[in-house]
This record gives C-alpha cells, sequence and structure tokens, in this order.
C-alpha cells in the first residue's frame, strides 16, 4: 500500500509515544486500536471489517446535540463522497442514554431511518472507545489512514469551519485531508478545534 513520506516519518518518529498517550487520547501520529460496537442494525461493527479500506473517518456524533445535527447531511455527504474512494465514514454515539434517552439505540435507529444514512451508527455503550480516542465533543472527527502497522491517525477536529450554514464554509478540513491522503500529498491541518456538545457522562 502506498504511504506518504509524511506517514512514514511519523510512523518512525511517533509509534512509542503513540502507544503510551491512549490514557490521553490520540494524537497525531497515533495508531488506533480497533473496537467491536453495535450497529443500528444490530450486527457489530468493527475497523476489520472493512478489509479493503484505505482508512477512515470516524465520526462521535449523536441525535441530541445541535451541533451534530448541524452536521448530520454534511456527515452523510463526506460518506457518499468517500466511502466508494475507500475512507467511509465510521459514526459513533459516545453518550450515557440515562443522560440523554434521546440517544438510545431505538432513538438512533429512528434517526438514521428518517435521515437516510448510508454509513454505520454506532454505540458505545459502555463509553470505552471514545476516552481511547480523546473524544471530547458531537462531532469529533478522526481520520485514520490504514497501514501495514494499523489506523494511524492523520487528523483530529472539527469537519470545517462553519457548523452554522455549509453554504458559507470557506475550509473544508476533513475534505482537504482525505483528498491529500487519496493523492499522497502532504497537507498542512493535522488538527483542529473540535465545535460541538460536551459528550454527557
Amino acid at each position: 500500500m502506498k504511504k506518504t513520506i509524511f506517514t512514514l516519518l511519523v510512523l518512525l518518529t511517533t509509534v512509542a509515544f503513540a502507544q503510551n498517550s491512549r490514557e490521553k487520547g490520540y494524537d497525531i501520529g497515533a495508531i488506533a486500536t480497533d473496537f467491536k460496537l453495535k450497529n443500528i442494525d444490530g450486527k457489530s461493527v468493527s475497523l476489520s471489517d472493512f478489509k479493503d479500506a484505505k482508512g477512515f473517518i470516524v465520526v462521535f456524533t449523536c441525535n441530541t446535540c445541535p451541533y451534530a445535527v448541524a452536521y448530520e447531511d454534511r456527515i452523510e455527504a463526506l460518506n457518499k463522497k468517500y466511502a466508494a474512494k475507500g475512507y467511509p465514514v465510521i459514526a459513533i454515539m459516545p453518550n450515557n442514554v440515562k443522560t440523554k434517552p434521546g440517544d438510545s439505540m431505538k432513538a438512533m435507529q429512528i434517526r438514521a431511518k428518517e435521515k437516510g444514512f448510508t454509513f454505520p451508527y454506532l454505540m458505545d455503550a459502555d463509553q470505552s472507545i471514545y476516552p481511547q480516542y480523546g473524544a471530547t465533543k458531537t462531532p469529533h472527527i478522526y481520520i485514520l489512514e490504514s497501514t501495514d502497522l494499523g489506523p494511524v491517525v492523520q487528523y483530529i477536529g472539527a469537519i470545517d469551519d462553519n457548523y452554522k450554514d455549509a453554504a458559507l464554509v470557506k475550509t473544508k478540513y476533513v475534505e482537504n485531508a482525505v483528498d491529500a491522503l487519496l493523492n499522497g500529498v502532504a497537507f498542512e491541518v493535522h488538527k483542529t478545534k473540535a465545535i460541538g456538545c460536551s459528550i454527557k457522562l
């Protein structure tokens, strides 16, 4: 598999750091561990299920946060644009459903049907996965690039620079990063501030 020069340098210099930093969440260059979470269709989903994936757009999101709701159509558009190119969206709902009943599995199923989601919408039921990533908001994005050593974190943060209005977006952080990875070229913005609601415990 073709790797960018940046990826090779990051792997050589940060693997040890990445392995020791999971308690605080992933940083750029970290190798993400796989997970097995329940999807809205009742089946379990893992990154390893996607044998031909070049990478993943992992999105921590939910039904109840207005920021997450504002991005639903854009998240769906990302999957439609990039899944066929090897970068599928994997959405994970991280909230405690006792605190946020509107994020229950049933509510997730209803919302996905209403919106016509074409991506897996998984529940982090025991809230063990989002801390590994270091996610703090909904939505919070992690772009992973598949390598021989595992999925390497290449971008963390926001989808774009305007949650209020997609028509006013000037910089599409996720699209820019995935396009660069697909083309094997370096890109400048690897981290941005995630804008959204705090994950509910």
